[in-house]
């Protein structure tokens, strides 16, 4: 085997095997434990119902609820922003009814807005709640709960220009009062306070919670973490909903806990692919609590402020951010610079190499920005990269085409030694001083260009403004696959792609993605067929093993795959036109064809 093809093959192998990496055994960070809290077991919560113990529940139903059925359950206050619409309980004071309304959970524009958060009693329940949990002897009936049925004190309708006011009485001279108002985008902010109109001095302490019931819906890939995401003086974890089930936390007799201490500045909620929700206190030294119940299936994360004293004739207060809406770079920037919450835009998933990841998002927005399309904007930055690391791309294809014009040489000297290895090296070695030439120096440029591609994939995988975006003909989402099937004939026949459920998935790939496989095959035979019949083999077979494996991804990750097949292609021919290599291009395909000892060659 020469050393042309030695290093292309160890580029494709070392390439395929960073692949499986990536995509197979890319784990979440582990995040960090701290000591439990003194006072853990007051504190720790009934995590099957969204409240601290103390307060009052209520009943779970036995079987899920339609939605609108769950949220005729109880009396509700509207929400209505420009980006937002829903509703809140007055039953429990929930936040538990969000729709996005500049996104739809399809390509039909009649298809309902996508959904964030569920009521209790519905299927997939989500919701956010605040308030007051007892401490210091104080009965837990005096304190609202789940169940607690709240009074509205101001405010028909939340909007950015109108804050609704809810107002509870204990009946023994505390009376609770929750002010919800929001922004023009997915920012909450919930004023909570107390007053105290008894004669003596009672301790609590104040809480938000978001709740999950039910296994969430995920992706399930790795490259992607879906789970809890909480910030703590500046510094990012992640939880995986896998992870809340059996990590090693405090174990409890219903399930999982895990403390974190925030002495400065942090937040805790839950990231999908593309929304969140975000508990945000507005102050630090407070308590950040993720759990989970086995009974139920329930999945929390939770704001624990201090305990606070309150005394005769005083009022407390507490002010806390909710964030819950769509993943958007731009606004979450604006946030954590207006705002001061900390690395807020972290809350996206940058993976390992964010010192790409982050930069490479945001010139894709510019371009998205000046060319209105994705798609394009995706081709567009796939050359400008390919252009930024044309140094390298230039270095490596140069000392290819150094190695192949000493192909006659290192032929004579395998001719002269034979089967002696020790001395065929030896010559080879010498050769190589006496040209100047590095037999590494093609593969080690080409392994240095792979962290940046993967980022560059990982971008294209996280970024919300792919979903649902039109490239040109068919390809309306760039998120989803190729909807075309070589199996209808790109749908020339009479019946539609398998079902993406069957086995036959697999095989139904569209345009895209053999162009993919196409342009792979086209950059193979700027070099000749290795002669050895395994590796030829191995060769044949990648771009088909490759076509098949990412034909079920994105539309806009394979279609950058296909732009960077094809610059890469005319870079490495015009480089080697340019060493003044002899490019058999078209003879090397006819090879592929030819039968050669009754055989046909691969």
């Amino acid at each position: 085997m020469n050393d042309d093809n030695r290093n292309l093959l160890l580029a494709s192998a070392l390439s395929f095997l960073v692949l499986i990496v990536w995509f197979v055994l890319f784990p979440a960070p582990t995040p960090q434990t701290t000591e439990q809290l003194e006072t853990q077991q007051e504190l720790l919560g009934d995590v099957t119902d969204g409240t601290p113990p103390v307060a009052a529940t209520e009943a779970a139903p036995a079987a899920p609820l339609m939605r609108d059925d769950a949220l005729a359950q109880f009396d509700r206050i509207e929400i209505a922003t420009p980006r937002l619409t829903g509703s809140l309980s007055l039953t429990g004071g929930r936040l538990d009814d969000l729709h996005l309304t500049d996104y739809r959970e399809t390509l039909d524009p009649e298809s309902d807005t996508v959904i964030l958060l569920n009521p209790r009693g519905a299927e997939q329940a989500y919701f956010a709640q605040h308030g007051w949990a007892p401490a210091g002897g104080l009965p837990a009936e005096q304190v609202p709960g789940a169940a607690t049925q709240w009074q509205v004190e101001s405010g028909d309708v939340l909007t950015p220009e109108s804050p609704v006011t809810l107002v509870w009485d204990n009946g023994a001279g505390l009376i609770f009062r929750k002010t919800f108002s929001v922004d023009e985008d997915y920012m909450f902010v919930v004023e909570q306070e107390v007053e105290n109109t008894t004669d003596a001095a009672v301790s609590m302490y104040p809480y938000g919670i978001i709740t999950r019931l039910g296994e969430p819906e995920t992706i399930g890939f790795y490259i992607l973490h879906e789970g809890v995401v909480r910030e703590n003086d500046g510094e990012i974890a992640e939880i995986d909903y896998d992870d809340m089930t059996d990590f090693d936390f405090v174990a409890l007799e219903r399930g999982n806990v895990e403390y974190v201490d925030v002495e400065n500045a942090g937040w805790i909620g839950f990231t999908d692919k593309y929304w969140m929700t975000t508990l945000i206190p507005e102050e630090g030294g407070f308590t950040t609590v993720a759990k989970y119940s086995d009974t139920r299936q329930a999945y929390q994360t939770e704001v624990r402020m201090p305990v606070v004293s309150v005394e005769a004739g005083a009022t407390a207060d507490s002010t806390t951010r909710l964030f819950a809406g769509a993943k958007e770079r731009e606004l979450l920037t604006r946030y954590e610079e207006e705002l001061q919450i900390e690395r807020f835009v972290d809350s996206i998933d940058w993976g390992w190499f964010w010192f790409l990841t982050k930069p490479i998002h945001w010139l894709l927005a510019v371009f998205n920005g000046v060319i209105g399309n994705f798609g394009v904007s995706i081709i567009m930055l796939t050359l400008f990269i390919k252009a930024l690391l044309f140094p390298l791309a230039y270095k490596s294809y140069v000392s290819m085409s150094k190695m192949k014009k000493l192909q006659p040489q290192m032929e004579a000297i395998k001719e002269k030694v034979g089967d002696d290895r020790e001395a065929m090296q030896k010559q080879m070695m010498e050769l190589y001083r006496k040209e100047k030439v590095n037999p590494a120096a093609g593969c080690l440029p080409i392994l240095a260009q792979i962290p940046i591609f993967f980022s560059l994939y990982k971008v294209l995988f996280v970024a919300i403004e792919m979903r649902q975006a039109p490239f040109f003909g068919w390809i309306q989402d760039l998120s989803a696959p190729d909807p075309t099937s070589w199996m209808n004939l790109f749908g020339l026949l009479p019946w539609g792609s398998p079902d993406p459920a069957s086995l036959f998935a697999i095989l139904s790939i569209g345009v895209w993605p053999i162009l993919m496989g196409i342009t792979m095959w086209l950059q193979q035979k700027l070099n000749p067929a290795p002669t050895d019949p395994t590796q030829a083999m191995i060769f044949a077979w990648l771009p088909i093993v490759f076509m098949f494996m990412l034909g079920g991804f994105a539309a806009g990750l394979v279609i950058y795959w296909v732009a960077n097949n094809t610059i890469t292609f005319i870079q490495q021919y015009l480089i080697m036109r340019s060493q003044g290599v002899e490019v058999d291009f078209l003879g090397n395909i006819k090879s592929t064809f030819k039968r050669k000892d009754g055989k046909t060659a691969e």
